[in-house]
């Protein structure tokens, strides 16, 4: 039975009766933190909550595009052929156009991160990395930055970032992630990250946030920053 179905505790008694008291904390820091894990623990089912629905979405839009990819071997294939033996496929928007010297300092943080899972991920997605650059220049960096795990693929002819908001009308690239699933033969679109706005103070980032750049400093008094973005080297 999942938080869905069952009748859960309230999170205001969970957190009243966590038993996890820290060295030296004052009764004030207490009152606050229990609050704060009443707030948590509302989060955590909120997210599962989102995923649930996430997950009953209705089938999407067939992919009917002449999409075309480069891999890492030289070879061409289609969409299709991205997903391997597996249903699913997780296909990153990395922001590394040919007009580009370097890529994207954001997506390269957070792939930097998805390369530790990529094999992992694997075993239950087809995980791949799609951008417009030609495949020798994706080849390397790939090998600049280290990466063993992560597969790369050249767009070839553009469709699928047009098609799939990699790259808008005015040439600006989209950063961010498409699923698609494969099912009785079918390949159709599942679900896509479409935060487009931004709320005041904040940018403009999924939820929940796919970096775990970001978790981390989320849990620090300093937090995120207001203008601090992570660099592609830090050696300067």
């Amino acid at each position: 039975m999942n938080a869905t179905t069952e009748t859960l505790i309230p999170a205001g008694e969970l957190a009243r009766d966590n038993p996890v008291r820290m060295p030296n904390e004052s009764a004030e820091y207490r009152a606050a933190r229990t609050a704060l894990l009443a707030e948590e623990i509302e989060l955590r089912r909120h997210l599962e909550r989102v995923a649930a629905q996430r997950r009953a979405l209705p089938p999407g839009g067939a992919v009917t595009g002449d999409y075309r990819f480069q891999g890492e071997d030289g070879r061409e294939t289609d969409l299709a052929g991205l997903f391997g033996d597996k249903q699913t496929l997780v296909a990153y928007r990395y922001m590394f156009g040919p007009q580009r010297e370097r890529p994207c300092p954001m997506c390269t943080n957070l792939l930097d991160a998805w390369e530790g899972n990529a094999d992992d991920i694997d075993q239950r997605a087809s995980l791949v990395v799609i951008a417009r650059s030609p495949i020798d220049k994706l080849m390397a960096w790939k090998r600049e930055r280290g990466w063993k795990a992560l597969r790369l693929y050249s767009d070839l002819n553009g469709a699928y970032s047009r098609d799939y908001f990699a790259v808008e009308p005015s040439g600006a690239e989209n950063g961010g992630i498409n699923v698609f699933t494969r099912r009785d033969g079918t390949v159709r679109h599942f679900w896509s990250d479409e935060m487009t706005a931004a709320d005041p103070g904040q940018d403009q980032r999924g939820a929940p946030d796919p970096a775990p750049l970001w978790m981390v400093l989320d849990t620090t008094p300093e937090g995120r920053g207001a203008d601090w973005y992570p660099k592609l080297n830090y050696e300067a």
